[in-house]
């Protein structure tokens, strides 16, 4: 029996919700990656995290109003979506508090019945995050 493989894939989101689509990409791919287990052998697994850093905490804001305003869903439905199919969603705990910005006003999934919640953590340990995967994608 094959030994099983974890590609690891790290998105990281440094620009701002607005001014760029890159941000939504960076979550429809990893989003999207999951479907990639179909074209992987048996024991393979694609292990795809989001992390948030710089302006690209702005991304993980709650009460998003892009489907009223712009008739688009918005980047916190596809965090909250990222979080109903189990993948880790980081945000930079130091650039939160340059911001601001509280942890409370971040994006919750539990709404669509998500088991997982965002992860305000260093960036120390985005940092490790980096080092550790096999993909590194910038946003």
């Amino acid at each position: 029996m094959a030994e099983a493989k974890e590609l690891k894939q790290l998105f990281v989101v440094q620009r701002p919700p607005y001014k760029s689509e890159n941000p939504k990409l960076a979550l429809t791919h990893a989003l999207a990656s999951q479907t990639a287990e179909i074209y992987l052998d048996d024991g393979e697994t694609v292990l795809p995290t989001i992390a948030f850093v710089g302006d690209g905490v702005l991304n993980a804001l709650n009460n998003q109003k892009s489907m009223d305003h712009y008739g688009i869903s918005s980047n916190e439905n596809h965090v909250q979506m990222t979080l109903l199919i189990d993948l880790r969603v980081l945000v930079c705990k130091e650039d939160l508090e340059a911001r601001g910005i509280d942890a409370g006003r971040l994006a919750d999934g539990s709404a669509l019945g998500a088991d997982m919640s965002i992860e305000v953590v260093p960036f120390s340990e985005i940092q490790k995050e980096m080092e550790a995967a096999d993909q590194l994608l910038f946003f």
